[in-house]
């Protein structure tokens, strides 16, 4: 079988297999911005949805984040290409005041609450975005350049839930991010819409320099030519996925022989001081932060906080291994105080440190959040 350049356009069988897992859905969310490859998701979720005896509905949401003046004119030309392979179109606009910081990250966050609230009006359980294999190697770069962990450097899965913080909920029925096109080149895409006469809008904000992804985007070519290609950094992702999956196992089985639970809201859970001081370092450092962010109430534990606060145990850690008294510790981190006394590792919700009726409110409770 001949291998598909990655210029040779997305055939038929092959759309069949990256939107076949959907093809019971009653209805699916696009994601259709107006660009390539958003443009592509559409036309080859249409073609797979003509060959099907019962596809599902298809229904494109495209949003305005009211930041450029083509944004309009772009949606409009989304609407007319929708009509014309019989799809159903939506545009939705992300009104109100905007942050001057942060607002790529500000418009990703409202444009899936928006898409979200479509998905819960068709009744889709699914929304479909259109992110690619150089989306994929472009995520596995920053994220490494940001200095993340182990987890972090998976990437982005082809499925995943929806967060609560940008719409979806808890549950049965909360929403899912699926990503049929992350394993096809962008190239590939155009080269589908190219061939098949499909217009699509180019956004300049995608070669912004003022934002980071864009300047990544600049030096793919370069780092290529060193060896660093984005199929590499891809394969990097999908080897560290399954390294992933082992340690999270391995987490649950530790969990489960020294903090079997159920635990109690806020704390505290007592672990064996000995027994933690006998796990390896990573497991250890995941189980910590499984537990701090079970008690605590400010969200998500950094990485490099979790680190540092982890290293700060090594002396009541060795004296557990090799001492037979323990000194004392008493550390906290996001929201949970962490201490050690009389040979136990002991994780609750720290005391507020507001005085009066406005004390800290509780945030979400998640025994088994994976570490960041």
């Amino acid at each position: 079988m001949r291998l598909r350049a990655v210029t040779d356009p997305v055939c038929e069988a092959e759309a069949e297999r990256l939107f076949g897992a959907l093809s019971r859905e009653p209805a699916l969310v696009l994601a259709v911005s107006g660009g390539p490859d958003s443009t592509a998701l559409m036309y080859l979720a249409v073609r797979w949805r003509d060959r099907l005896e019962r596809p599902p509905k298809l229904i494109a949401v495209t949003v305005d984040h009211g930041l450029r003046q083509e944004a309009a004119r772009e949606a409009l030309a989304v609407k007319r290409l929708a009509k014309k392979l019989q799809v159903a179109h939506a545009t939705l606009r992300w009104t109100g005041k905007k942050p001057k910081t942060g607002i790529q990250e500000a418009a990703r966050n409202a444009r899936y609450r928006l898409l979200a609230q479509a998905a819960h009006r068709a009744g889709a359980a699914y929304i479909l975005t259109a992110h690619t294999q150089d989306d994929q190697a472009e995520t596995v770069l920053f994220r490494l350049m940001r200095g993340s962990g182990v987890a972090g450097l998976r990437g982005m899965a082809f499925g995943a839930p929806l967060p609560p913080a940008q719409g979806g909920k808890r549950g049965k029925h909360g929403l899912y991010v699926s990503r049929p096109l992350l394993p096809v080149p962008k190239s590939r895409l155009i080269a589908t819409l190219v061939a098949s006469r499909i217009p699509f809008a180019d956004d300049p904000s995608n070669r912004d320099p003022r934002f980071t992804r864009p300047r990544l985007r600049e030096l793919m070519p370069a780092l290529a030519a060193e060896g660093l290609t984005a199929q590499r950094l891809v394969r990097l992702a999908a080897r560290i996925t399954r390294t992933e999956i082992v340690l999270h196992d391995v987490l649950n089985a530790v969990q489960t022989r020294l903090a079997p639970g159920p635990w109690p809201k806020k704390g505290p859970v007592t672990v064996d001081l000995s027994a933690f001081a006998d796990l390896p370092e990573e497991i250890g450092l995941r189980l910590l932060g499984r537990l701090i962010e079970w008690a605590g109430d400010e969200g998500p534990v950094e990485l490099g906080k979790l680190e540092a606060l982890y290293a700060s145990l090594e002396s009541p850690l060795h004296d557990a291994r090799f001492e037979g008294t323990v000194r004392r510790f008493r550390r906290t981190l996001a929201g949970a105080m962490v201490t050690v006394s009389r040979g136990k590792l002991t994780v609750e919700r720290a005391p507020s440190r507001h005085i009066g009726p406005k004390s800290r409110k509780s945030g979400p409770e998640r025994p088994f959040t994976k570490q960041r």
